[in-house]
């Protein structure tokens, strides 16, 4: 069992001829995902890598059947093809494109909740559940199947820190980035909830950083519904004042999103604080053990 993804998950490639699409496309094939088919405008009736190739999502959708869209069609186009995807019915979709406007973005995740459908993005490098399906950009070498759940802001730090955990032996059920933009689609609160209900995952690896408060948010929420362990790491402990940081949503404002604040509100939720990310494997070791 995994969240968000299973074995059925059947997926569409939206900006499949482009250079990420051609590679992405082949990575998740290999990872044993099912990929059905894609999309560029004017491309139809071409294959990538042996996945079909369609004018419009419409059109996939009628032909293959998709439950789960990837996105990688650039910014300035990305709401369209986001809001095509939902109009077509797809109910899961992974906005793998940086740089999207804001308020493109803050348009097409609240068409997703009248659509009844999950944007994970965007800005993010997707999900995988080791076993069963990726829907996303990261390196098929660095999981291992388990029953760790990881969530992250940060895409760099999901994949150091999933990579340290299969080094050391640990296997993750799922793994999902939920992007750094000010505005995205799945929350922290949304995925702890999703690990909390889900059989297959004992512990959960929370990764946060400086800026906003969905860490704070999420700490509350882990000490009122929360009951497996939970370990995290904050990035940004050391960064300098006034610096301009990489991701849009690290903006610290009127002394709120510190990383003093977000470690001192999980501390009282009872979450163990890694101060460098290569202590995470250790410290879920010893968690468990207390399970």
């Amino acid at each position: 069992m995994a969240i968000i993804v299973s074995h059925e998950t059947r997926v569409l490639v939206q900006g499949i001829t482009g250079h990420q699409g051609r590679q992405q496309t082949l990575a998740m094939k290999e990872f044993g995902t099912k990929m059905v088919s894609g999309v560029t405008p004017g491309r139809g009736g071409e294959y990538i890598h042996g996945v079909p190739v369609f004018d419009t999502v419409k059109e996939a959708v009628a032909k293959t059947n998709p439950n789960t869209s990837i996105v990688f069609v650039p910014g300035p186009h990305a709401r369209d093809a986001v809001i095509e995807a939902l109009d077509a019915g797809i109910k899961t979709i992974v906005v793998i494109t940086e740089h999207i406007p804001v308020h493109d973005t803050i348009e097409f995740v609240e068409y997703s909740k009248i659509k009844g459908a999950r944007i994970i993005g965007p800005n993010c490098p997707g999900i995988a559940a080791p076993g069963i399906a990726k829907v996303g950009i990261m390196s098929n070498s660095i999981f291992l199947k388990g029953h760790v759940g990881v969530v992250s802001r940060s895409g760099t730090l999901t994949y150091e820190i999933v990579n340290a955990l299969s080094h050391s032996g640990i296997g993750q059920s799922t793994c999902i980035g939920i992007g750094g933009d000010p505005v995205i689609g799945t929350s922290f609160t949304e995925v702890l909830d999703l690990f909390e209900k889900d059989d297959d995952t004992h512990a959960i690896v929370l990764i946060g950083e400086i800026g906003g408060i969905a860490e704070e948010i999420a700490a509350q929420f882990i000490k009122e519904y929360v009951s497996k362990p939970v370990v995290a790491y904050i990035a940004g402990r050391t960064a300098p004042p006034e610096k301009r940081m990489g991701h849009a949503g690290a903006i610290i404002a009127r002394g709120m999103g510190t990383a003093d604040s977000k470690i001192t509100a999980l501390q009282k939720a009872e979450v163990s604080i890694a101060r460098l990310p290569f202590e995470i494997p250790n410290l879920i070791k010893s968690r468990l053990t207390e399970v």
